[in-house]
């Protein structure tokens, strides 16, 4: 991929940068979010939401789900993928209107092999982490948001880079290539009510990712 200064070629331009990361604030506009939504609420009836553990044995405040050909896990053996959700079922197809923001922002042919969703209500939180599970850097990770805002810190690529913060508002996305591919990152906290995009409030995140 390209270093942090552009965008990869072929992608959208973005409107902002926060330590490298590509922000598009308002990229899909609220009937573009309900029909995400929309198809996202199938997903979620297919492969419920989870809690899973982290690899010392704590409940992640987070509930999670994917979609695609292989779902983020996490338990006491560690983070990895897997290629069925917890129930035994295989995940769900990841839905056209989600592939087609990641053809349009990335400007890649190559279809993402996993979309992360991350269920976040009342004092849900993900501390700094990079996102390094996967088996080649080069591929890009897009992030979607949808519903409730959210403060995301981003930093560099070691633990103790400086950081900083913006808010992420439903129907705003991020593209982590390059050098920031590998930024840490995470969100402080939401701000319950600043959506009424989900019936039931929270924020709905969800990563793209080439996994193999």
């Amino acid at each position: 991929m390209t270093n942090a200064s552009a965008p990869p070629r072929g992608a959208a331009r973005p409107g902002a940068w926060l330590n490298g990361v590509a922000l598009y604030p308002g990229w899909l506009d609220p009937a573009a979010q309900q029909a995400t939504r929309d198809c996202l609420a199938r997903v979620i009836e297919a492969a419920p939401p989870f809690s899973p553990e982290t690899r010392f044995g704590k409940p992640m405040s987070v509930r999670m789900t994917s979609a695609g050909r292989f779902g983020w896990y996490s338990d006491r053996r560690g983070y990895r993928y897997v290629d069925r959700h917890p129930s035994g079922s295989a995940w769900p197809p990841i839905p056209q209107p989600v592939l087609a923001i990641w053809h349009a922002v990335t400007g890649l042919d190559r279809e993402p092999d996993c979309c992360l969703v991350n269920l976040y209500r009342d004092r849900a939180r993900m501390g700094l982490h990079q996102d390094r599970d996967e088996a080649d850097f080069d591929w890009p990770v897009l992030s979607v948001s949808l519903g409730d805002s959210a403060l995301f810190r981003v930093g560099g690529t070691a633990r103790g880079d400086p950081t900083r913060s913006t808010w992420l508002h439903s129907g705003d996305v991020a593209l982590m290539a390059g050098p920031a591919r590998l930024a840490f990152h995470g969100i402080d906290r939401i701000r319950p009510g600043s959506s009424t995009l989900l019936p039931q409030g929270g924020r709905l995140n969800l990563t793209l990712r080439v996994v193999t």
